[in-house]
C-alpha cells in the first residue's frame, strides 16, 4: 500500500556543513537497536557503530524545484552503521536512524508526514569561528565543539580503529538509508547521492550528546570524528524490498 511516510519523491538539498561524530562499541551492545532484517556493520567482527550526525543544511526541498522556495534547516540523526542483504543477493552498507531532531518545527511537521525518522524540534546552534566548529542545545543536551583545518589530526583516545584510511570507511553518510515494517516484513530502502565526498578528519575539542548517553551502552567509546562542507545532495525516492530471513 502507498504510503506518504515512504519517501514518495526524491529530495535534494546542499550541506554547508556535516559533522558525524561516531562511537563505537562491542557489537553485542548495539544489537537490539536494528531490527530483524538488518545486520550490524563491523569492524574487525568486534566492533559495531553509532553515529550522531549534525547537518547544516540549504535549499531543502523536493528534487526539481527552484532553490528559492526550499528551507533551510539543521538536522541531527543517530545512526547505527548496518547492512542489509537484497533479495539479489547484494550486500548493502547504510544506516538505520534511531532518533532525529530539528531546529524548526516546519522540518518537523513535513518530515514526519513523508518520513519514517520521528523527527523532534529543538533548540540547535550549528556555529563557526575561525577553524573551531560548535553545535549546541541546552534542551537536548548536546554540546561538541571540534577543530577544522589541521593537517595533523590523531585519531580519539580509544579508538579502535588503526587509522584514518580505516576510519573513513565508517564516515557517514553511507550511501542507503533503511527503514522496516515488520507487520509486512517490508524493507524501504532510501539511497543518499552526492560527489566529490571527501570527508575530512576533525579534532574532536570536548562532546556531549544526551541522546547517545541514554541508551546506557556498554563499552561505548569515540572512534571518529568527519566534516564535511559546501556539498550538493539528494536523496532518491524510497524503494521496497521484501525481507525473507
Amino acid at each position: 500500500m502507498f504510503s506518504l511516510k515512504d519517501h514518495p519523491f526524491p529530495v535534494e538539498t546542499f550541506f554547508e556543513n556535516s559533522l558525524v561524530l561516531t562511537y563505537a562499541a562491542p557489537k553485542e551492545e548495539l544489537v537490539s537497536l536494528i531490527p530483524e532484517c538488518l545486520t550490524l556493520d563491523t569492524y574487525k567482527d568486534k566492533w559495531a557503530f553509532l553515529a550522531a550526525a549534525m547537518v547544516k543544511t540549504r535549499g531543502l526541498r523536493p528534487k526539481g524545484l527552484p532553490e528559492v522556495i526550499g528551507n533551510d534547516f539543521i538536522l541531527i540523526g543517530y545512526r547505527v552503521f548496518v547492512r542489509f542483504k537484497t533479495a539479489a543477493g547484494k550486500n548493502l552498507r547504510g544506516l538505520y536512524i534511531i532518533g532525529s531532531q530539528t531546529n524548526r518545527k516546519k522540518m518537523e511537521f513535513w518530515g514526519n508526514i513523508f518520513t519514517h525518522y520521528n523527527y523532534t524540534t529543538t533548540d540547535i546552534e550549528f556555529t563557526r569561528q575561525n577553524n573551531i566548529v560548535t553545535v549546541h542545545s541546552d534542551a537536548s543536551g548536546l554540546d561538541v565543539q571540534v577543530q577544522s583545518g589541521s593537517r595533523s589530526v590523531n585519531l580519539p583516545e580509544g579508538s579502535p580503529f588503526e587509522s584514518w584510511t580505516d576510519a573513513g570507511k565508517f564516515a557517514g553518510p553511507l550511501p542507503f538509508t533503511f527503514t522496516y515494517n515488520k507487520a509486512k516484513k517490508e524493507v524501504l530502502i532510501i539511497e543518499g547521492v552526492r560527489s566529490n565526498w571527501k570527508p575530512e578528519p576533525v579534532e574532536v575539542i570536548s562532546e556531549k550528546i544526551n541522546f547517545i548517553d541514554s541508551k546506557n551502552i556498554n563499552g561505548l567509546k569515540l572512534a571518529n570524528a568527519f566534516m564535511i562542507e559546501n556539498i550538493p545532495y539528494h536523496w532518491k525516492k524510497g524503494r521496497k524490498e521484501i525481507w525473507n530471513g
